[in-house]
């Protein structure tokens, strides 16, 4: 379960998050809803502690923020953001195992995982000896979803995972991603501004506007019973979606 309980943050004297409450259930998809300022990354930074709440209290895998070690509560969170992040100066193999090095892992528990997953992630063999700058966009994704998921997170967190890829790159990526996450059977967050994406992934859909929590619910639910004005405006502007077109 992950869960915000009347969440607040303020940043240089404005309110970016206002009173919101969640709750997503374990081996799911939620995904984020909402145009650029909205709040949707800060939701992000506050689920992964790097942006304390000013006030109410934030939950997943059944602890509260701040009452384990932040780097404890941070293993448990594989994030993937925007274009990958990944070290230039490290190949993807480097990348990958990086942290799982830093842990501690011995060699022969790394290449055990190594070998578990590679076939779930899809890339090539000689890709793994090559630099970022080598890959190219959806080649660094595939790379950054590898290492997010290396030391077996219970929860993973997605920001905008797709939004600088070509259209056809980004349709392939989203149909491996799918597929990997209902494979792994984990809690998935993605945010995105993209309605169609979000109808795509989200088993749950979450829209946000200046920092509010203004409805919670399925593609349809948004659809058919907007909650708010705002919701049914933002389902109009975008393309006409139907959900049995992106199962």
């Amino acid at each position: 379960m992950v869960e915000f309980r009347h969440v607040s943050k303020s940043q240089t004297g404005r309110l970016i998050l206002k009173n919101i409450s969640f709750r997503w259930p374990n081996g799911q998809t939620h995904v984020l809803l909402g145009q650029s300022g909205s709040g949707k990354t800060t939701v992000l930074k506050t689920l992964m502690g790097l942006l304390p709440p000013d006030e109410g209290e934030v939950w997943t895998c059944a602890r509260k923020l701040g009452t384990v070690p932040r780097e404890q509560w941070l293993e448990s969170i594989g994030y993937i953001p925007q274009q990958g992040g990944l070290f230039p100066h490290l190949t993807a193999r480097q990348n990958v195992t990086l942290v799982a090095e830093a842990r501690g892992w011995s060699a022969q528990r790394i290449e055990e995982r190594w070998n578990e997953l590679l076939p779930l992630v899809q890339l090539k063999e000689g890709l793994l000896s090559q630099y970022p700058k080598q890959m190219s966009g959806g080649e660094a994704q595939r790379v950054a979803i590898f290492r997010a998921l290396f030391l077996n997170p219970q929860l993973l967190v997605l920001d905008e995972p797709l939004s600088a890829l070509d259209p056809i790159v980004r349709s392939n990526l989203q149909t491996d991603l799918k597929n990997l996450f209902n494979r792994l059977k984990k809690t998935v967050i993605i945010v995105t501004h993209d309605l169609a994406e979000a109808a795509y992934f989200g088993h749950t859909i979450s829209i946000l506007k200046n920092g509010e929590l203004l409805q919670t619910g399925t593609f349809e639910d948004l659809r058919d019973r907007p909650a708010h004005p705002y919701v049914e405006e933002f389902i109009r502007s975008q393309r006409s979606i139907e959900i049995e077109d992106l199962k």
